[in-house]
């Protein structure tokens, strides 16, 4: 086994464009912390059973700072805002752990790139992680980010504005993500026959496999009374003639930004009258509260100005008790029964984006731009709500949009999608054609 064997050579999976976005980004967190050591470690993959792993996914402080997705990985800032990058070196051909190592042997895992390749893609130093004790000597308790709130906070405040780099990277995912969702009108016959939600999954998996390298969360493909569940991530239901199905998915590319887009899609192409009243009801909330996006808004604006419209829209129904001023005290929110939620997030590298954030800095602060978000406004009649008619139970509408905040307002990243329930059945009408 140690014998006779040749060199392995691996490509560095990273975008050699990227060095410089970076570079500028790990000298803005050197700038909050003069004088400190700054330590950000990638994580190690998570065990599924014994020796069985889940598939590897940097975090998302590390990847922001370096690119890099190699497990393991350690970022170190010196104090005066040098970087260093540790990393656990290939195993050489004809070494035992080339053949045994079930973490990182080649004939296990496949070639991985030297070090020296990554260093010169990444443009970091990069040494084998052993050396890392030595490299942090007496400073080896320096900031940590995962249990140093501090530095957590910081790297979550400075992910919030997006660089021109990441603005094309989610642009790829949600025009991926779009090519997705016609897929899936595509699929709808074959899930109607028999394939269910499942089929419908996996449809769109296979786009997100093809484009980019996974889905960027777990997507919700909710048929029927299954669209009412926020979370419906089991996607085992049927899918039948004459009901809605809510589709919630985002492609995440191959450098790890995802979309996080929702469209109501009538499962024959058509929405019956109750269905496109209440769609339509929704998508207003939606315009509202995109027409409360610009810079300098309260962060919470456009999900009042949603919740303004479904409340008037759920008051009409003559489902609220009371005036519609009461049902909008923000003390008493009558209407939440059946909005349950907030109406939108930063949307990034991950798909909550920069939730380690100061409350000042994010929900309670203000847009500026550059800063990406979705708006997703919903209504959600469970199917046991004895509080509305029985004509209303197991609707669940959800729209949602990804946008970037401009000087000027917003710039729609999701705009190829349709909106309105005409738009949407002309859509689904030219997809399922073409």
């Amino acid at each position: 086994m140690s014998g006779g064997w040749g060199p392995l050579h691996a490509p560095v999976d990273v975008p050699a464009e990227l060095a410089p976005w970076a570079q500028k980004r790990r000298a803005r967190l050197a700038e909050r912390f003069p004088g400190e050591h700054l330590v950000v470690h990638a994580g190690e993959p998570l065990v599924r059973a014994n020796d069985q792993t889940y598939p590897f996914r940097p975090a998302s402080d590390y990847l922001w700072l370096t690119g890099d997705a190699t497990p393991g990985g350690v970022l170190v800032l010196d104090p005066e805002g040098q970087a260093t990058l540790y990393a656990p070196p290939p195993a050489p051909p004809g070494t035992r752990d080339f053949w045994a190592s079930r973490s990182g042997g080649a004939l296990w895992n496949g070639a991985q790139p030297t070090l020296e390749a990554v260093a010169e893609v990444l443009g970091i130093p990069v040494l084998p992680l052993a050396d890392l004790p030595a490299g942090l000597g007496a400073r080896a308790a320096g900031n940590v980010a995962a249990p140093d709130r501090e530095l957590a906070a910081a790297l979550s405040e400075l992910r919030l504005l997006k660089d021109g780099w990441e603005l094309e990277q989610l642009q790829l995912a949600v025009d991926a993500t779009t090519r997705g969702f016609a897929d899936v009108v595509r699929a709808l016959p074959a899930a109607m026959a028999g394939g269910g939600e499942r089929l419908l999954e996996t449809t769109f998996f296979a786009r997100a496999r093809q484009e980019g390298g996974d889905v960027g969360y777990h997507s919700i493909v909710g048929a029927g009374e299954h669209a009412t569940v926020l979370h419906w991530m089991r996607n085992d239901g049927a899918v039948r003639d004459g009901q809605l199905l809510l589709l919630d998915a985002g492609v995440e590319t191959r450098t790890f930004y995802t979309a996080d887009v929702t469209r109501v899609l009538p499962v024959n192409g058509r929405f019956a009258p109750l269905q496109r009243d209440v769609y339509e009801l929704v998508r207003r909330a939606n315009d509202a509260a995109l027409e409360a996006v610009r810079p300098g808004a309260a962060f919470r604006d456009f999900h009042w100005a949603a919740m303004r419209v479904l409340a008037e829209g759920v008051h009409g129904l003559g489902l609220l008790p009371g005036s519609l001023d009461e049902a909008l005290d923000p003390e008493r929110q009558l209407y939440r029964r059946w909005t349950l939620c907030g109406s939108g997030h930063m949307l990034g590298i991950d798909v909550h984006d920069c939730a380690k954030s100061r409350a000042g800095e994010y929900v309670d602060g203000r847009l500026r731009a550059g800063q990406v978000l979705t708006v997703e406004p919903g209504l959600y009649f469970q199917p046991n709500d004895e509080l509305v008619p029985p004509e209303l139970r197991g609707l669940g509408m959800r729209i949602e949009e990804d946008l970037v905040v401009t000087e000027n307002g917003y710039s729609m990243l999701s705009s190829a999608l349709p909106r309105t329930a005409a738009d949407v059945e002309s859509w689904m009408q030219s997809v399922a054609t073409s």
